[in-house]
């Protein structure tokens, strides 16, 4: 008898099926729940009201990232910071949850310290109160953001009651032009499909150039699934998923082969059926960059910024009217050359040992500009000492760039690292929502590393390309 191939969502989803519940639902088994000290506080509060106990506190891991300063991360100024810092430190010892403080070496964003760790891995659920959960489907895992209600059910029960979603596989063919990274891809595909196109989907990403990519940018893409509206985006597992978990801390390498396999074989099936099928060319992706206040507010660093007169509908007209006005930028002028005050270069999206590799080729014998205050922020400790062995915060210090500690930082700036007035930041980070970074009149520009450091270097929104002579680079 014939029967259909599946895809990895399908796969996962069907072998982490608990039942069905009355409405339909699926209850769904977690097999990792990763946590921090912003949501998980009034979860073990009510686990404690509830007199109940964390139900595989093998299978929970915490950090410190959202709250944490990336300067004296250890004496926080902020009473409410080491407040929350006390109370993870505390849940974990009365819960028995194993806790990545800073004084492990191996704290971090919880999105970078799942991967490094290991304990990100294919063909698993996972979840974390946090949007960017979707990071981790980078190795082939359903990963998703939570609420605070549901990661107390997450602790007390290992599940969660879900709704199955469909499938569009998005599908990339084509090399890459010098200067366009997996920060632009993704932006890209936002802008084409835009903010709420994947409301009630699973993002599969394929083709050549996601095979190609490393697993950092992969996890640069699925970072951003979320910002494009999709529940959870993944990457099929392959050669070099295997090759970066192998030997990582929280990877069983009694039987290493076994394991590999068993995660090869969650990889969708060559003829399984998709809801929607996308395809793009990648020649068509230029280094791309937000100028409005949604995610899907994107345009090539060549282009203009959208002139509300020419809006194919009053809807249109106004969501350009808003974003104008919010970001204070003039209709029908070019991104190009638009002042900043502070670039910023970190985050989950854009926080990892290759990012700072890569901006650190260029950015030496360039300075930041006068006026424009820059740091740069490793996602974890381990990032971090990375850096350090290579001499990659020297080289930034150098170039006028201020280093700092591990954490989230200003991408959504619970910490000291805030925007102040309506100052404009070129980011790395994924949200260019209002008051995003801090400041509720502060402005936020969306964009690659290399492109912050082109920015930081320039003193305004510039073409990476042009500062850093990427196309002679390329060929040489």
């Amino acid at each position: 008898m014939f029967t259909m191939g599946k895809n990895l969502f399908q796969k996962v989803w069907d072998t982490h099926t608990v039942g069905t519940l009355a409405d339909g639902r699926t209850q769904l088994f977690i097999g990792t729940h990763l946590i921090h000290e912003v949501t998980s506080p009034q979860a073990f509060g009510m686990l404690r009201d509830l007199g109940l106990k964390v139900k595989f506190p093998q299978r929970t891991f915490a950090t410190v990232d959202h709250i944490v300063p990336t300067v004296d991360q250890d004496a926080p100024q902020d009473p409410l910071a080491a407040e929350m810092m006390q109370a993870l430190r505390k849940n974990a010892d009365d819960f028995g949850v194993t806790y990545f403080d800073l004084a492990s070496g191996k704290q971090g964003i919880v999105h970078v310290v799942g991967p490094e760790q290991g304990i990100t891995q294919p063909g698993t659920t996972i979840a974390c109160g946090d949007s960017h959960t979707a990071t981790h489907g980078a190795f082939g895992a359903i990963a998703f953001g939570i609420g605070t209600t549901q990661v107390r059910d997450v602790l007390a029960s290992q599940t969660l009651a879900l709704e199955a979603l469909k499938v569009r596989r998005i599908e990339v063919n084509g090399n890459l032009r010098p200067g366009v990274y997996a920060k632009d891809v993704i932006l890209h595909i936002i802008r084409l499909l835009g903010a709420k196109g994947g409301i009630g989907y699973a993002y599969e990403y394929a083709g050549d150039v996601f095979d190609r990519m490393s697993m950092e940018e992969r996890m640069t893409v699925c970072n951003m699934s979320i910002e494009g509206g999709a529940r959870c985006g993944y990457v099929n597992p392959d050669a070099k998923t295997v090759a970066y978990l192998k030997g990582r801390p929280y990877v069983d390498m009694s039987d290493f082969d076994a394991t590999a396999t068993r995660w090869l074989s969650f990889a969708s099936d060559a003829d399984a059926k998709f809801d929607d099928i996308v395809r793009i060319n990648a020649a068509d992706i230029e280094p791309t960059v937000t100028w409005g206040i949604s995610p899907d507010h994107g345009i090539s660093i060549s282009e203009i910024i959208p002139d509300p007169a020419k809006a194919a509908s009053a809807q249109e007209k106004a969501s350009i009217d808003e974003a104008l006005a919010y970001m204070k930028l003039p209709a029908g002028t070019p991104i190009k050359g638009v002042k900043i005050d502070v670039a910023f270069i970190g985050s989950c999206t854009n926080g990892r040992i290759s990012d700072f590799r890569e901006v650190a080729k260029f950015i030496q014998g360039h300075r930041v500009a006068a006026g424009v205050k820059a740091i740069a922020v490793p996602g974890s400790q381990i990032v971090a000492i990375q850096c350090e062995q290579e001499g990659i915060p020297e080289i930034f210090r150098a170039a006028g760039f201020e280093w700092r500690g591990a954490g989230c930082s200003m991408c959504l700036a619970m910490n000291p690292d805030k925007l102040i007035g309506d100052q404009l930041c070129a980011s790395s980070s994924n949200r260019n929502f209002k008051g995003r970074q801090g400041s509720p009149t502060g402005r936020t520009v969306l964009m690659s590393p290399v492109m912050v450091a082109a920015a930081a270097i320039n003193g305004s929104i510039a073409d990476a390309r042009e500062v850093f002579d990427l196309q002679q680079a390329a060929v040489a």
